[in-house]
């Protein structure tokens, strides 16, 4: 019997993200007085239109989430050292137009203006491998939660000492996976959640050519499992209550997966997947299939999860579907030197920061509904460390 989990052991309850439906609000929206807003601190902002930190300040500030101000940004390396690089000029143009909006540009956390009382999250949108000394400079300095970008730390030791410090000074952690939100995820656990004994896969396609891999293996050299699937990794750890310990059974599928050693532009060697299919099956009795393809679009990738009953689809969803597509394609023609990838998830980073945001101003507990904590995170990359020896294995003896 089909059993949806969300974090933990609460049963799922399909729909109260506002997720399914495509986002009509206008930029500028009537919103609270910044008193009554959740104060938000970007920690890591990057170059404009390239940065994720950027994108998220981006829709902050332009009323996209208007139930939150960004009062600081964080950028030690464009107020530092970088500040004189053509990207660090680029950064100080825009900084100087967002000063007058009433956002104060720090080159630490602890400069960052902090007014008595106010709710407080912490986004934290830098590189993986400080995210252990960021999460404790902010909590230090006095913010009410954290949120962080995926997978939160290079190890599970790391993620469990970040858990650890946090629970300790009783400041929630929430996780940037936007996937756990986004509409084609939502509307299949919909249909899973009526179909009780159906299985589900989920399809996750880069578009990334032969010749690429090489610079794809070096950059990403913590591995497919750790980079590219731990979005669905997630999914199955907050959805589906998949953890290592709850693991029945691990069914490579050989003929799909591929495991290669490339020569990196360094000139060292990396080894990886360049695709990876298997089916988990659970002791609950769930199986849940994940085929993870570096190569397997040729249009800027895609993702799909689908419901099989009786052997047969039942249900499919997809994203991005063809309205999604078109509202890319002519946003990335009006501005083609944003990142495709920021239009593509604008509405999944917007839902995100709403539910966080919301969830900080009124002082609820734990998280919001489908909104994955570090519980998820360490999750995610036990499976991930898990997963990687033994697809590699099975691999090898199918050899």
């Amino acid at each position: 019997m089909l059993a949806l989990l969300a974090s933990g052991s609460t049963a799922l309850t399909v729909g109260v993200a506002p997720s399914t439906a495509r986002s009509t609000r206008a930029v500028s929206q009537p919103a609270m007085s910044s008193s009554d807003r959740c104060a938000v601190w970007v920690v890591g902002c990057g170059v404009p239109k390239r940065g994720m930190g950027w994108y998220h300040a981006k829709q902050v500030i332009e009323g996209d989430v208007p139930n939150a101000a960004v009062t600081a940004v964080v950028e030690p390396w464009f107020l530092g050292a970088g500040a004189d690089s053509p990207p660090g000029k680029a950064f100080a143009e825009w900084a100087e137009a967002m000063k007058e909006k009433g956002v104060a540009f720090c080159d630490s956390v602890d400069a960052v203006p902090v007014a008595e009382g106010e709710r407080t999250l912490a986004l934290i949108s830098g590189r993986t491998a400080d995210n252990p000394r960021l999460l404790k400079e902010v909590i230090e300095k006095g913010c009410t939660a954290v949120y962080l970008e995926k997978p939160g730390a290079p190890t599970v030791k790391e993620l469990e000492e970040m858990r650890a410090y946090a629970s300790s000074k009783g400041v929630p952690v929430f996780m940037g996976y936007n996937k756990n939100v986004t509409p084609y995820v939502r509307k299949a656990l919909e249909e899973a959640k009526k179909r009780p004994g159906s299985t589900t896969t989920y399809i996750h396609n880069n578009a990334y050519t032969e010749a690429e891999l090489p610079e794809c293996f070096e950059r990403n050299a913590e591995g497919l499992l750790k980079n590219m699937a731990i979005h669905e990794l997630a999914l199955l750890a907050t959805y589906w209550g998949v953890t290592v310990d709850t693991i029945e059974s691990v069914t490579p599928d050989a003929d799909f997966s591929r495991c290669l050693t490339l020569k990196g532009p360094s000139g060292e060697t990396f080894t990886d997947f360049s695709k990876a299919g298997f089916t988990i099956a659970t002791k609950e009795g769930q199986q849940i299939t994940l085929l993870i393809d570096r190569c397997g679009s040729d249009a800027g990738g895609n993702s799909v999860a689908i419901v099989s009953q009786d052997g047969g689809e039942v249900f499919r969803s997809e994203t991005p579907d063809e309205e999604l597509i078109q509202t890319v394609e002519a946003a990335a023609k009006a501005d083609p030197d944003m990142m495709p990838y920021f239009f593509l998830q604008s509405d999944d980073y917007q839902v995100l920061k709403e539910l966080t945001t919301s969830h900080v101003l009124q002082g609820k507990p734990g998280a919001p509904e489908g909104i994955a904590t570090l519980d998820v995170a360490i999750d995610a990359l036990k499976l991930a460390e898990y997963l990687t020896p033994t697809l590699q294995e099975a691999l090898a003896v199918a050899k």
